[in-house]
């Protein structure tokens, strides 16, 4: 490109005519995305309760983050191959059919046939989504797209949890995904109408035998994290030994989607990724739980619960701006030391809180800590693995990230659930996950001083 079309080029905005509906379109399906993934762990509770699905509770978490490390695998390979215009509608259309099937339901079980359809397409959809902005808009422009992107899931996770609580409250837990259902079809229409006819490129030939290799794998990792999540429901005599294999399984099928040495906590790269599965797991099953607790315990509404949620959410963006500015005078090292110590902060004060009857208000302050440290951290996770990859393995490092977050979260999440499920159920049970929560953090420690010093200023 030469003369005017490289001026024109140089001179585009994600808002000039050629993309503003496209921009507009993919923002609101990441924040729609958002609003749906922060929502449902604030309507749980109700949700549970009103479909008899207390033993099921983590299987709503699990068993979507699960599916979406499938719909991750199946949508690069397809965007590769034919370009990513198929794959995003293939995508939202699953999303869709999922939103209304769990909002639609009248029982637990088809509630989570719901989640496991919505964790296909909402995989799918962010890995077609990032396809679409390297295929559509010139490179100079990437860094801005993306930042509309954190934008469209900073606001969300400000608003989504306090948003889905009033919806429980004063409406109907199902308008939680109904209305997420219709909004994300208008969101759909704006960038379909406008990818219609666009060259969006394609045609790389599939490596059949490497995707076909890839795909069963996530799909035999997708089926084992189910299994650990549904072992919740059986009697522990036969839940725990089906967990441990499934987990086995786990530990076996990931190990090609993920950098070598990762499960060994390899110095570099193997132990950021694996850092992210790692504390991921162990915040976000902690985080499950909080809500259910201020409802169980402490009489919590589902408005008042969510706000738990909305302080650590905006100690969660402040940190990540400081990260942003101050990061490489940080250091890896310190980076790691202040955020995991800030997290297991939290976590203690909410293990003390369940165990010894605190005051609830101790439990919405201490987990803006946690907060605090998964912003300093996970930016730092991710600028770290583009700067140990090339050109070459960028596509592969960074769905292995992607794949150790889902992963590791939905694992942890359903091992969490047993233990609870195993104790007898109930707000008195709940310690056992942030028990859980905080032994992990401990270890993480392992990989979390092993990350090298990639993108460190001397």
């Amino acid at each position: 490109m030469s003369g005017p079309e490289a001026a024109a080029d140089v001179e585009a905005s994600i808002w000039d005519r050629h993309r503003r509906w496209v921009t507009l379109g993919a923002v609101a399906l990441i924040f729609l995305a958002a609003i749906e993934a922060l929502a449902v762990t604030t309507v749980m509770p109700v949700v549970s309760a009103a479909l008899d699905g207390e033993s099921l509770y983590a299987v709503a978490f699990a068993g979507t983050l699960a599916t979406s490390v499938i719909g991750m695998v199946a949508s690069g390979a397809a965007s590769d191959a034919k370009g990513p215009r198929g794959a995003l509608y293939v995508s939202v259309a699953l999303f869709l059919v999922g939103l209304v099937v769990s909002g639609a339901a009248v029982t637990m079980h088809q509630f989570l046939i719901g989640r496991l359809i919505q964790g296909l397409g909402a995989g799918g959809q962010t890995v077609a989504l990032y396809v679409v902005v390297a295929r559509l808009y010139p490179a100079h422009l990437h860094g801005r797209v993306f930042a509309a992107f954190a934008a469209a899931w900073v606001v969300p996770s400000m608003i989504g949890p306090f948003l889905a609580g009033a919806i429980a409250d004063y409406l109907d837990w199902r308008w939680a995904f109904l209305g997420v259902a219709v909004l994300t079809a208008g969101a759909f229409a704006m960038i379909a109408f406008r990818l219609r006819g666009v060259e969006l490129g394609g045609g790389e030939p599939f490596r059949r035998s490497v995707v076909a290799v890839r795909l069963a794998l996530s799909v035999l990792v997708a089926v084992a994290a189910v299994v650990v999540a549904f072992s919740a429901d059986a009697p522990p005599s036969v839940g725990w030994p089906a967990a441990l294999v499934a987990v086995v399984v786990i530990g076996f099928a990931i190990r090609p989607l993920v950098p070598p040495g990762t499960l060994r906590a390899k110095r570099g790269l193997a132990s950021v990724v694996l850092l992210r599965g790692v504390v991921a797991g162990a915040f976000f099953a902690a985080e499950a739980y909080i809500p259910y607790l201020l409802m169980e315990r402490f009489g919590f509404s589902a408005t008042l619960a969510g706000i738990a949620l909305t302080f650590a959410a905006f100690a969660w963006a402040g940190a990540s701006a400081l990260q942003g500015r101050y990061g490489d005078r940080l250091g890896n090292t310190r980076i790691t030391a202040i955020s995991l110590g800030l997290i297991l902060v939290a976590l203690v004060v909410v293990l003390a809180t369940a165990v010894l009857g605190l005051s609830p208000i101790i439990v919405v302050i201490g987990w803006a800590f946690g907060g605090g440290g998964m912003g300093l951290l996970y930016p730092r996770l991710t600028v770290l693995t583009l700067a140990y990859s090339d050109a070459g393995n960028q596509g592969f490092n960074s769905s292995a990230l992607s794949i150790s977050d889902a992963g590791g979260s939905a694992v942890v999440i359903a091992l969490a659930g047993l233990g609870v499920a195993t104790l007898g159920g109930g707000a008195d049970a709940f310690w056992i996950v942030f028990v859980f929560a905080i032994v992990l953090v401990v270890l993480s420690a392992i990989p979390g001083f092993r990350l090298g010093h990639a993108a460190e200023q001397p």
